[in-house]
């Protein structure tokens, strides 16, 4: 009898040997004439112990990592593909502390499928979102959005429900569903997970949000770093539209709906989804002016949805098990999960989906085992590289849309970056500025000339050139980027810049005593 083996994939296991592991399995199999089916999944998402081998076995899948080539023999010699012992295993895959303790929603696929196979996705639950939407009236599911409490996961944490009851009473010859795909924050990975992991939610949740708003094309903005996140893609939709999930007359309902991807060229500020569109219609990536929403007049001066990946994939779940299922997690105003991104200097980097709530401290220590260097952790970015930098003392600090404001934190795209002691701030917050400056589209003076001011100033306060004044000259630059810039890059580079300013003065050589706001 064939014995199932899974070997990811994704970006993450490739990068870290898992086609090599892959073969050397193959070939062992072959060459002691075992009868394995070899199935390439996504990544759990437990980064440390990548490439994690998996085996189906009666009792459920049992996981061996991080494997390498060279123990794929000593795997084989354990007799593994029986769950034998051996100094690699991992015990069941679901039993993992890190992955146990999960509450995965929109993730509930990654790691467990065939990314690219729809019959694994249709096996575990897949479409049902999509079919329940079909019998349902376009109010109809838009009502179910808007009472899941469901966010804009991009970072902007919009209601959805509201963005997609703006475009269905927009007028418009033409709609559009746009996926912001362009994820380029540091330290996040959770879009890339999913269209690597499970492109299928993806689309169904953009077909979805088709029907929802009557919208007929949708186009999926992707950078161009993500190449296998681009090959699941096309084979996802190829074989949505082969098996009538797209295209004029989905599952015979008489209702369109067609989709490609488009590549970006990766620029920080086509993440900005009016700098999208811009680059999507052919042009620079150069932010617009608002108003116009672009739920109003978006792609090519029509009403267009403009959701991140997450968001959209989260939606399937949410026409598939109800508003209230899926509003029953979280807190507060922040309703559901999100997929938190551990990196940085960090024992266990990785995946953490959890409803909101979880608090930072159980994220690094309970999840992330603390730093990687086994030294304090000093700080961490929440948010990317436009994310404030917070101490040690706002640590309990639960995920929370209005809790992280209320500190003048963002929890943005779910991305935790982390640094021990041995960081010295000052040189994050010149990092912050040349960012800006390396990124900006250029098109408002306060992003495009703040920022190049910007790191000149810090490195005179680096360099202790009249520090006080220079300073303080820094916190005017600040207020004029924060108040006067055209779009979220300009006008949150302050953020970490502040930040590390007011909770490690010491790192500027300021009076530690002279906090401002």
């Amino acid at each position: 009898m064939s014995v199932t083996v899974y070997v990811p994939r994704d970006s993450s296991a490739l990068s870290l040997g898992a086609e090599k592991v892959a073969k050397a399995i193959a070939q062992e199999a072959a060459k002691r004439g075992a009868d394995i089916k070899l199935v390439r999944n996504g990544s759990r998402g437990l980064f440390w112990l990548e490439p994690m081998v998996e085996v189906a076995t009666p009792a459920g899948r049992l996981a061996y990592g991080p494997v390498q080539p060279k123990d794929v023999t000593s795997l084989f010699d354990a007799d593994f593909l029986k769950g034998g012992k051996h100094p690699l295993a991992l015990g069941a895959t679901d039993e993992i502390p890190y992955l146990k303790k999960q509450e995965r929603l929109t993730n509930a696929r990654v790691g467990i499928t065939d990314p690219v196979s729809l019959d694994d996705y249709l096996a575990h639950e897949g479409y049902r979102g999509l079919k329940n939407a079909l019998d349902m009236a376009p109010a109809e599911i838009v009502k179910a959005v808007t009472d899941s409490g469901l966010r804009g996961r991009g970072g902007a944490a919009f209601p959805t429900g509201i963005k997609w009851n703006t475009v269905l009473n927009a007028p418009g010859e033409q709609k559009y569903i746009v996926c912001n795909a362009d994820e380029g924050d540091s330290g996040t990975f959770s879009d890339r997970m999913i269209m690597e992991g499970d492109p299928f939610v993806l689309v169904e949740g953009m077909t979805i949000a088709g029907l929802a708003v009557g919208a007929t094309q949708g186009y999926i903005y992707l950078r161009v770093e993500y190449p296998h996140a681009h090959q699941n893609l096309n084979a996802a939709i190829q074989a949505a539209y082969a098996a009538g999930y797209l295209g004029k007359n989905i599952c015979g309902s008489g209702k369109a709906f067609d989709l490609e991807v488009r590549l970006g060229a990766g620029a920080y500020v086509c993440g900005e989804e009016t700098s999208l569109l811009e680059s999507l219609e052919g042009k620079r990536g150069l932010v617009r002016f608002k108003p116009p929403l672009p739920a109003i007049k978006g792609l090519f001066g029509q009403p267009t949805i403009i959701n991140n990946v997450i968001s959209l994939a989260s939606v399937p779940i949410i026409l598939d098990k109800g508003g209230e299922y899926y509003r029953d997690f979280g807190m507060g105003r922040s309703r559901g999960t999100l997929p938190i991104q551990l990196a940085g200097n960090i024992k266990h980097p990785g995946l953490i989906e959890k409803a909101f709530g979880v608090t930072l401290r159980e994220l690094l220590y309970d999840y992330g085992g603390g730093s990687a260097t086994g030294r304090p952790i000093k700080a961490v970015q929440v948010g990317g590289p436009l994310g404030a930098f917070m101490p040690e003392s706002q640590f309990d600090t639960p995920l929370d849309y209005e809790a992280f404001a209320a500190l003048w934190a963002v929890l943005g795209h779910g991305g935790v970056v982390v640094f021990d002691d041995t960081v010295n701030m000052a040189d994050m917050a010149r990092y912050a500025m040349e960012f800006c400056a390396i990124e900006s589209c250029g098109k408002c003076t306060p992003c495009r000339i703040g920022s190049t001011r910007g790191v000149e100033v810090m490195d005179r306060i680096i360099e202790n050139q009249d520090r006080a004044s220079n300073i303080q000259l820094l916190r005017d630059l600040s207020d004029t980027m924060l108040n006067g810039s055209l779009c979220a890059l300009g006008g949150m580079t302050p953020y970490p810049v502040l930040s590390a300013l007011n909770h490690f003065p010491e790192d500027f050589g300021a009076d530690s005593k002279a906090k401002a706001a």
